[in-house]
């Protein structure tokens, strides 16, 4: 899996609403809410992968290690923006993933990010490997 840019696949596309209160004193959105907005693409994500069902059944399932987000242009209200993912990378108990946000009304990439994500078992407390089933939602989602 090559790290694509610009005009390459994006398999986990969300559109989200800015909301007056997303914005802060400086009047733009506040730094915080962009990993808000990749969060919610992250689960879309880990749905599309079959890993929410995974956890509720086996308490195995993914966990956030590092996250990241460059800020490219302000947004703020009233706004719409894309949020797309997808896979990057997958290693033997980890995975990467890679955030784009565009604003529809900037018409543009307002903000970019990356994240590493481990599978973890719950009950443990331990890092798992990621299993072939797992190995190949990930892969088609890259």
């Amino acid at each position: 899996m090559d790290d694509k840019q610009g005009g390459e696949s994006w398999p986990v596309e969300l559109k989200i609403d800015v909301a007056w209160g997303d914005m802060d004193s400086f009047a733009h959105v506040n730094n915080v809410v962009y990993l808000r907005w990749f969060e919610s693409a992250r689960i879309r994500f880990f749905e599309r992968a079959q890993m929410m069902q995974r956890m509720k059944t086996e308490r195995v399932g993914p966990i956030l290690a590092r996250t990241s987000c460059d800020y490219r242009r302000p947004v703020a209200y009233p706004d719409t923006v894309t949020v797309k993912t997808r896979c990057t990378r997958v290693g033997g108990k980890s995975f990467d993933m890679a955030y784009e946000v565009t604003s529809h009304a900037l018409g543009g990439v307002c903000a970019t990010g990356d994240c590493v994500i481990v599978m973890c078992d719950y009950k443990s407390g331990a890092a798992v490997q990621i299993d072939d089933t797992l190995r190949v939602a990930l892969e088609l989602l890259g």
